[in-house]
């Protein structure tokens, strides 16, 4: 499990975010939802090392994080899809791909069989630079960079953002599989509304820096959560 306490962020003087407290299980997608400016993308930055955070206590099933780096935190097998993918557009999508053994050991430095299977369009495109891909190809190939870390806890940011809708089903049919597996936490922050709500097993619903609601799915249902969003 991914457990978040009290955590807190600023961006210079002003305060990004105000003692968030976020538990997301193994086996388990986990939707942070809010409107934009929220404090989302700064959430998921802070636990994966991108930005430091200011106040908290942040751990990976029985190892505690102590504002851990983007490298520390890779290593304890946190990992992050950004928005807007971050892809190296210069290299090949097999050198993308590579890129991930950085936070591995040695012996595990080879691209798993299953990503191809995951995705089978980067099989093909492996000696394509990474900026001649399609937005949708870009996204897959973030993502499969992030699976090849290993990851005990997979957050992604926006991954629908800008992509074409078979590709956008694709991607969700990949996160129902990697649930079912059964072998890291998901937290997905998204702004599709039918797509979050569709994959969730449970939500937390932010406002202004801080945590508005948190319910399991089983116990809210679309309206109930459209109407949490709009007010």
């Amino acid at each position: 499990m991914l457990n978040v306490q009290d955590l807190t962020l600023h961006y210079g003087q002003s305060q990004i975010l105000n003692g968030i407290s976020l538990n997301a299980p193994v086996g388990e997608v986990t939707a942070v939802m809010g409107t934009n400016g929220v404090g989302k993308t700064s959430l998921l930055k802070a636990i994966s090392g991108r930005h430091p955070y200011t106040d908290g206590t942040l751990s990976v099933g029985d190892q505690i994080l102590d504002h851990p780096s983007a490298f520390a935190a890779a290593r304890a097998g946190i990992a992050y899809v950004p928005q807007g993918r971050e892809i190296f557009p210069l290299m090949t999508v097999q050198e993308n791909l590579e890129t991930a053994f950085a936070c591995l050991p040695s012996e595990d430095r080879q691209i798993p069989d299953e990503i191809f299977r995951l995705f089978p369009v980067l099989l093909d495109m492996k000696a394509r630079r990474g900026g001649d891909l399609s937005g949708g190809q870009q996204q897959q190939l973030a993502i499969a960079r992030a699976l090849i870390t290993r990851p005990k806890v997979l957050l992604l940011d926006e991954p629908t953002e800008g992509i074409q809708p078979n590709i956008i089903q694709q991607i969700g049919r990949t996160i129902d599989l990697l649930r079912e597996q059964g072998n890291m936490a998901i937290v997905l922050v998204e702004q599709n509304f039918d797509f979050a709500y569709g994959l969730a097993d449970r939500f937390v619903v932010m406002t202004r820096g801080e945590v508005k609601r948190r319910a399991d799915k089983a116990n809210v249902t679309p309206a109930q959560m459209l109407e949490e969003l709009a007010l």
